[in-house]
């Protein structure tokens, strides 16, 4: 489980990232609501000081039992949806135990990238069976469905996104991807035109089928429908972040003209973070907040290619693209270039759960950083650095 490392090969390049971030993440979080200032700030010490005990730990060790975290996960899941389940906002998707609630759905992003990087890596001469794929999909789809019923349309989607890309970069066949895509455009269609003509769908529920609708139509005029929750949400979020300008009011400002300020931001301190960012720190404050998301994203991706073996590389993908496609999807719906959904900001929203996935990925994103400095000489890494 632990091996003996050296601590010059440790990353420390992306912690030193991590704990910029954390920060300015936490001065974020005082701004949008101190109240949840405490708590935040000691998921982020928990979770950072897991964070380095995991990057110690074997990620071959940790993949050996890909089943274990898998299964219970998933049992988390079903607990959700029968017995144990805490609801809120019209949903079903947590563990209330006091006053700290978890969210398995998290849980199950870096569950399904153990998952397909183990088992990928050991069939990697079956990769383009047919069979192989269908199994992947059977085991992913499952939860993925346990997932999509709490409802929680937004987490299902990224799930989704995960598996198709780690497979991607897998080396799945062009082929197997075209085809994949040829029968999905039509269900998609399908699904939209569904969705857009039946007043109370099955699939979905009827706040969901308003959000999707109200983006296709273009829903965006200046009189704003106070009776959905998603659609003033999102109106307010753009007017705060435009009224940001280039630098912003400033942190704990007392503007009155603030949108934050005269609690106009719902979730100011969860999914909507981004539009207190534009609002009081402006444009640039936005950008480094892209802009440290996105140097976390590079080194998981430069780990990627310095792994030793293709277990660690497929994990560090994945990692990469959890973090990249969940930024991506946050940032779109506070600017409202896509539907309304709820899925956090890595790292900035308030959540213990996603600090703890989130954190703990990185410690193995960090293992699998510290083994390939350490098997590997510096002549090797020149050479596979060029190459």
């Amino acid at each position: 489980m632990l091996k003996k490392y050296k601590l010059r090969s440790y990353n420390f390049i992306l912690v030193f990232i991590l704990i910029v971030t954390s920060v300015f993440a936490l001065a974020v979080v005082n701004s949008a609501n101190s109240a949840y200032t405490m708590k935040q700030g000691a998921g982020m010490v928990v979770s950072f000081i897991i964070m380095i005990i995991v990057s110690f730990i074997d990620y071959n060790w940790i993949l050996k039992y890909f089943w274990i975290w898998y299964g219970v996960v998933t049992v988390m899941l079903i607990g959700v949806l029968t017995v144990f389940g805490h609801g809120s906002h019209g949903a079903t998707r947590w563990f209330k135990i006091g006053p700290i609630q978890l969210q398995p759905s998290e849980f199950l992003k870096l569950a399904l990238i153990l998952l397909v990087a183990k088992l990928v890596a050991a069939n990697k001469e079956r990769l383009n069976s047919i069979k192989f794929l269908v199994l992947i999909a059977c085991l992913t789809l499952f939860p993925i469905l346990l997932v999509a019923m709490q409802p929680n349309l937004s987490t299902t989607i990224l799930l989704c996104l995960i598996v198709i890309a780690m497979l991607y970069c897998a080396g799945v066949s062009y082929k197997i991807f075209g085809i994949a895509i040829l029968i999905a455009v039509p269900i998609i269609s399908a699904f939209l035109i569904y969705v857009v003509s039946v007043e109370h769908p099955i699939l979905i529920k009827d706040y969901q089928r308003k959000r999707i609708v109200d983006f296709i139509e273009g829903n965006k005029s200046e009189e704003v429908d106070m009776t959905d929750a998603g659609t003033y949400q999102q109106a307010y979020a753009v007017q705060a972040i435009g009224s940001g300008q280039l630098t912003g009011k400033g942190l704990n400002n007392n503007d009155t003209s603030s949108l934050k300020n005269a609690g106009y931001i719902a979730e100011a301190q969860n999914d909507f973070i981004f539009a207190v960012i534009g609002e009081e720190l402006g444009f640039t404050g936005g950008c480094i907040t892209i802009f440290l998301l996105f140097l976390i994203v590079l080194e998981c991706i430069i780990v990627a290619v310095r792994a030793k073996n293709f277990e660690g590389r497929l994990i560090c993908c994945g990692v990469a693209v959890y973090i990249g496609f969940q930024t991506f999807i946050n940032i779109g719906v506070v600017s409202w270039i896509l539907p309304n959904t709820g899925v956090p900001l890595p790292f900035f929203s308030c959540g213990l759960t996603s600090l703890l996935t989130l954190f703990t990925a990185m410690g193995i994103v960090l293992n699998v950083s510290l083994q390939r400095n350490v098997e590997r000489d510096d002549d090797m890494f020149a050479d596979d650095f060029r190459g």
